[in-house]
């Protein structure tokens, strides 16, 4: 493998990508997931209790964070400024189109909402770790009002493995907030470890449109009621 292809595999987040791209890159390949993101999200509502999108920030786990950083400190001054870390946020913003930004909005059963492209993204490095921050707009605002609006964070394919953070996973932001609530639900912890226990064999043959991820979804319930308009 060649510098600029290691480079690429090192940058990108997405899990189809990386399997894809990095086949063989490290000997003792964990079995999945292979990467771990802390999760914190904003609800972003507006006056009339609309959902109009989702500010996240995603912390990776020392190891792909280490993995990833690796090349960007340009002035060798051991610290990776917003400047250095650009072209890594581009990339992996860029990636995740494909794959709906790992984030999914829906209402009961019902299809998921279309999602614009994200706006104000950006990395930082700290402590050892890398986060990634990205704000999705909806395409249209969706109403909470006598119907709860579900936001799952998750990947189908099980490669990068998503949790709420401990301290402050989830807030509403806006101006007008009131009677909003934002209920965390959190996936069957045995189905994980179940998980774990699977072979890379199995997960080699699930197909493109596989939702096998979907099972460990970390979901965000938001619902807001009329007193408060």
């Amino acid at each position: 493998m060649s510098p600029s292809e290691l480079a690429k595999c090192r940058r990108v987040l997405t899990a189809a990508l990386a399997v894809v791209a990095c086949s063989g890159l490290a000997q003792d390949a964990r079995a999945h997931p292979h990467v771990w993101a802390t999760v914190r999200s904003e609800i972003l509502l507006d006056n009339n209790h609309q959902i109009t999108g989702i500010r996240h920030a995603w912390t990776f786990d020392e190891f792909y964070s280490a993995m990833a950083v690796q090349g960007l400190d340009k002035n060798g001054d051991g610290v990776y400024s917003a400047e250095e870390l650009k072209p890594l946020a581009e990339v992996n913003v860029n990636s995740l189109k494909d794959f709906d930004y790992f984030t999914f909005v829906h209402i009961g059963d019902g299809d998921n909402l279309r999602l614009k492209p994200p706006e104000n993204y950006s990395l930082d490095y700290d402590k050892g770790l890398l986060t990634l921050h990205f704000t999705l707009p909806l395409q249209k605002p969706v109403d909470t009002h006598k119907q709860t609006v579900d936001i799952d964070v998750y990947d189908p394919s099980f490669f990068v493995a998503f949790g709420f953070a401990t301290e402050a996973p989830v807030k509403l932001a806006g101006n007008n907030v009131k009677g909003c609530t934002a209920e965390i639900k959190k996936p069957d912890p045995d189905s994980e470890e179940d998980a774990k226990a699977l072979s890379e064999a199995f997960f080699s043959q699930l197909g493109p449109n596989s939702n096998f991820g979907s099972q460990f979804a970390q979901t965000v319930a938001v619902k807001c009621n009329d007193a408060h308009l």
